[in-house]
């Protein structure tokens, strides 16, 4: 779904006040006007001191950040939306030190508010299925180790599934996950979950590989260092600009929050064509997103 360009001149004028954001969640949430979500009744008070709806049947009370990543958050809506708006702006990948100097908060909150729009990217994200042609390759990221083996049983890094469309002369979308071992079961499980059923799927010639073709047109091949680029252009591709993202404005990244990056640059990845929109984009996927239970949301 098309969304509407916006600059952060326009962004600021449509979402500058705590009144705006408010209405703006109001509407997502209740577009034809507010129905109780216990009871179905039509009509409501707005109690503004907590940011809520008394039903006037059941007199349930809903708030209007559930189900959304600003539920039980102190952070102001106003300093929440221009956060989304900074996140979704930034190609290079915004870092929780520069969001907490661009919006006035702690850097713990600022690691925490990116937490949470990360995990919605890879919520939305993962509602799609690959399809056409699709390249996967297995590859190793993260950690802050410098020196010694690299590659496939490299100390401190994380093993990742990369599956990308081939649409010719250019690359379709993405998918990227995190995985405890390039084992059959995790390469299944993966397809299971971001590729349509019977799709043409590239690999190398990886025996785990092979599992594929229980799902896929599966063709594996034993290419030559030479003619890997040539067999699995788009994913080695993927890959290399993953690592740069990684390394451009984080310096590398732990595993414990991988996938969350991950989430973010297959985001920004799949909607390169629509920057403009992305700010848009993003808020939406915020305010529809179910509230984020992180895992150890301190660290």
């Amino acid at each position: 779904m098309k969304a509407e360009a916006t600059n952060l001149l326009q962004w600021q004028a449509r979402f500058g006040t705590e009144e705006a954001c408010l209405e703006a969640l109001k509407q997502k949430r209740w577009p034809e006007g507010f129905r109780c979500p216990k009871c179905g009744h039509d009509r409501g008070y707005w109690i503004a001191g907590r940011k809520l709806f008394q039903c006037g049947h059941c007199r349930h009370q809903t708030s209007v950040t559930a189900g959304t990543i600003f539920h039980s958050s102190n952070v102001p809506l106003v300093q929440w939306f221009l956060a989304i708006y900074l996140m979704a702006s930034d190609k290079g990948g915004l870092s929780a030190l520069r969001l907490s100097k661009q919006i006035g908060v702690s850097w713990i909150t600022a690691h925490r508010m990116l937490r949470r729009m990360r995990r919605a990217m890879g919520d939305r994200d993962s509602l799609y299925r690959l399809e056409g042609l699709v390249e996967l390759d297995d590859a190793f990221v993260g950690g802050r180790r410098s020196g010694g083996k690299s590659g496939r049983g490299a100390e401190g890094k994380t093993p990742i599934l990369v599956a990308v469309e081939n649409r010719g002369k250019k690359a379709g979308f993405i998918a990227i996950e995190t995985t405890p071992s390039v084992s059959a079961d995790r390469i299944r499980e993966f397809a299971r979950r971001r590729l349509r059923p019977k799709q043409p799927t590239r690999t190398d010639g990886l025996i785990a590989l092979r599992v594929l073709g229980e799902s896929q047109e599966h063709e594996g091949r034993v290419t030559k260092p030479h003619q890997v680029d040539e067999w699995l252009p788009w994913v080695h591709i993927a890959i290399g600009n993953l690592k740069a993202f990684l390394l451009g404005t984080f310096h590398g990244v732990s595993g414990k929050y991988l996938q969350e990056y991950l989430n973010e640059f297959v985001y920004r990845f799949n909607r390169r064509f629509w920057e403009p929109e992305l700010p848009l984009r993003l808020l939406n996927a915020c305010m529809e997103h179910i509230p984020v239970r992180l895992v150890a949301e301190k660290g």
